[in-house]
């Protein structure tokens, strides 16, 4: 059974995913491809890591940091993209970068847990 957070991690994932497809219809319909091209790639790679972590029930606290990190920053990262593609700014100042930090200490989160005993 998956737990409340792993719950949480699949929800977010569905969206990121389909966010993800979403955008790159969006991406292959107008000129640019750049900004919504890269939404759509970072959603497409992150969505699907969600959705395992949370079908893995997110047993450790290293592991719900992990999905929390993911989820974040793909939200700040990808949300700053799409505000910029739209608006010409971003979210707030730093928002990708702060995004993009979130999303690789989530990766180096997963390899810290790989290390531990879930047992």
């Amino acid at each position: 059974m998956t737990s409340g957070y792993g719950r949480i991690a699949l929800g977010l994932g569905g969206i990121i995913g389909g966010a993800g497809v979403a955008l790159a219809a969006a991406a292959s319909h107008v000129g640019d491809e750049h900004l919504l091209g890269a939404a759509s790639t970072i959603c497409l790679a992150h969505g699907p890591a969600l959705l395992a972590l949370g079908l893995h029930g997110l047993p450790t606290r290293v592991l719900r940091v992990a999905a929390a990190l993911l989820g974040v920053g793909t939200l700040l990262f990808v949300g700053d993209l799409i505000t910029r593609y739209f608006t010409g700014s971003g979210l707030f100042p730093g928002a990708a970068p702060i995004g993009g930090v979130g999303l690789i200490g989530g990766w180096i989160a997963i390899v810290f847990a790989s290390f531990l005993n879930t047992k």
